[in-house]
């Protein structure tokens, strides 16, 4: 498939389907607790983008534009719930404004798009996050986390940017610390750093044609940065704002936000 293949882990046997996309740094293993609560009613299915979980692993050239193709060539379920968070942002985007015949809704959990302000999450004389440019330059993460990627992880990345103490469990961190030890792992992740600060003008243009699906924008510890992104590219546009978290909506308040996402999905598919 697009010269790769994809991982994926799928429940439920009924009701509309909805494919959820990880960002940076997950893999479909930050959907676990979400999954058993949104599959009563649908079909679910959370994927390793290329190059990252159990995936086949990505290439120098990797981008957001081969992810979307990765994703357009998965969707054969009938058009989807296509839900993404923190970097898969700009991926799920291109497939919901390249081929809207494959998405139902369009979910944007903790994410942006470059363009419309993502890449100033990488400007470190403001308040940025280094790691986005540590994974932008290339060879960098091989260089600098090989063998280190649990402490990476552990030590940095997560309580970084969660809101919620406790969230993260020794299976977790055993799960995520084990797909990013994996060799070329940070591959995926690299070249969507790398494409996040170079491709704004190309989506800034597709832009140009604002989306007409319903859109749930869902908000985290970045609290109004996804809304406002999504409010200048789509046209029917909910907000919820998960209040008292951080970064890791699926882990930290799987409730809540897979409440929200049913009640959006519900909505979509009956005025259909």
């Amino acid at each position: 498939m697009n010269g790769t293949e994809l991982h994926y882990v799928s429940a439920g046997t009924a009701g509309s389907p909805v494919l959820l996309v990880h960002g940076f740094p997950e893999t479909w293993w930050v959907f676990h607790r979400l999954l058993p609560l949104l599959s009563g009613q649908h079909r679910v299915f959370a994927v390793d983008l290329r190059g990252f979980g159990d995936s086949a692993t990505a290439d120098a050239e990797h981008t957001s534009a081969t992810a979307a193709e990765d994703l357009i060539e998965r969707l054969d379920l009938g058009p989807v719930h296509v839900t993404g968070q923190d970097i898969s942002g700009p991926t799920t985007f291109r497939v919901a404004a390249v081929r809207p015949e494959l998405v139902r809704s369009y979910g944007a959990i903790e994410t942006g798009l470059p363009g419309f302000g993502l890449e100033t999450l990488a400007d470190v004389t403001h308040g940025g996050a280094w790691h986005i440019g540590l994974l932008a330059a290339p060879g960098i993460p091989e260089m600098l986390l090989t063998g280190r990627e649990r402490a990476f992880l552990e030590e940095y990345a997560f309580p970084a940017l969660c809101g919620t103490p406790d969230t993260f469990t020794r299976d977790d961190i055993d799960e995520f610390a084990r797909s990013y030890a994996r060799t070329g792992a940070f591959a995926g992740a690299s070249g969507l750093c790398r494409s996040m600060l170079t491709e704004g003008d190309e989506i800034r243009a597709l832009a140009t044609r604002k989306l007409g699906m319903p859109v749930l924008a869902v908000g985290g510890g970045s609290g109004e940065f996804t809304s406002a992104t999504m409010r200048q590219v789509a046209t029917d546009v909910s907000t919820v704002l998960l209040e008292g978290i951080g970064h890791y909506a699926a882990l930290e308040a799987p409730d809540r936000l897979a409440d929200a996402l049913m009640s959006f999905y519900k909505e979509v598919d009956s005025a259909e």
